[in-house]
């Protein structure tokens, strides 16, 4: 398709990363970096309150936000856990946010746990998993983005993987977080093209995209650990997702090993020039990809004039 900027599936534009406490009194002292949007787990912010209630508040009023859940538990055999859905959605309608997303894989048994693991690749769990979407994007009222994950060992498998992550996807009739580190990951640890698994993922459904760091543990084993800096065969990936998919938000993770704000920065503003050459030069009209002043104005006037905040 050509280089054009997707439909706003997530109400964010241009480039992001995680927010992390460790970095708040940072972009408290630096309003002005060159950050396009934030990302939370509402699971980890859901209970704050007092003062860091309060300063976190103040974020979702300067910037715009997603938000990536750790412990719904799609795949699980658990009930779902509604009360805390309905939580999740108090989150999103407190702070504007329009884009809530999960992991498609569960978290275990008889609890909230964050070690994610992987669901059989078999029909009856293609039915199960979207009728659990489905519940929870009746209860948020906003489709769910779901994430391609990373995974070690498919038990079970009666399809391959991309079979599996659009037959949910079509029946949930929901939307899609693309994890291009996880498709590299996967690539390499279960022997296919990375290139040919982006290809069949449908366009039209992604809401934004993450970009992260692993760790090599030997030339045929990698772990998704979003500890260490992008590669350049991510990157690569990337430039090909936006000449494949269109040029979408796309998110650093970082959740290990955190550098400075300023080296964060620069893998962000990394993003931010590949989504430029993507566009073939015409970033340089478009506000929302340029990380600057005038863009966070734009995107203010923005807000003010449609009467409602994305940010979080």
């Amino acid at each position: 398709m050509s280089n054009v900027v997707s439909t706003n599936l997530a109400g964010v534009q241009g480039a992001g990363t995680g927010l992390r406490r460790a970095m708040m009194r940072s972009l408290e002292e630096n309003p002005d970096v060159a950050i396009d949007f934030l990302e939370v787990a509402p699971d980890n912010w859901i209970t704050l309150g007092g003062s860091l209630g309060r300063r976190f508040k103040a974020f979702t009023e300067r910037y715009d936000f997603v938000t990536h859940g750790l412990s719904l538990s799609l795949g699980s055999p658990d009930p779902l856990d509604e009360a805390f859905v309905k939580q999740v959605k108090q989150f999103l309608d407190a702070h504007g946010i329009q884009c809530y997303s999960e992991h498609l894989s569960y978290c275990g048994e008889s609890g909230h746990m964050y070690d994610l693991l992987p669901i059989p690749f078999t029909s009856d769990a293609v039915k199960y998993v979207a009728e659990r979407i489905r519940r929870v994007q009746d209860i948020i009222e906003r489709p769910l983005a779901i994430e391609n994950v990373s995974y070690y060992a498919a038990p079970g498998k009666e399809m391959d993987e991309i079979a599996f992550f659009n037959a949910v996807v079509a029946e949930a009739d929901c939307h899609i977080l693309l994890d291009v580190n996880n498709v590299y990951v996967n690539s390499i640890n279960h022997g296919y093209d990375p290139r040919a698994f982006i290809a069949q993922v449908p366009a039209e459904r992604i809401a934004y995209i993450h970009v992260a760091g692993h760790t090599e543990v030997a030339p045929d084993l990698i772990v998704d650990t979003h500890g260490n800096d992008v590669i350049d065969p991510v990157w690569s990936l990337l430039e090909y997702t936006y000449e494949t998919v269109g040029v979408l938000p796309t998110l650093l993770e970082r959740d290990f090993n955190i550098p400075a704000l300023s080296d964060q920065l620069a893998e962000v503003n990394k993003i931010r020039s590949i989504q430029r050459d993507a566009l073939r030069g015409d970033a340089t009209n478009d506000p929302l990809l340029n990380g600057n002043q005038e863009s966070n104005n734009v995107i203010a006037s923005s807000r003010s004039s449609s009467g409602a905040s994305a940010n979080g």
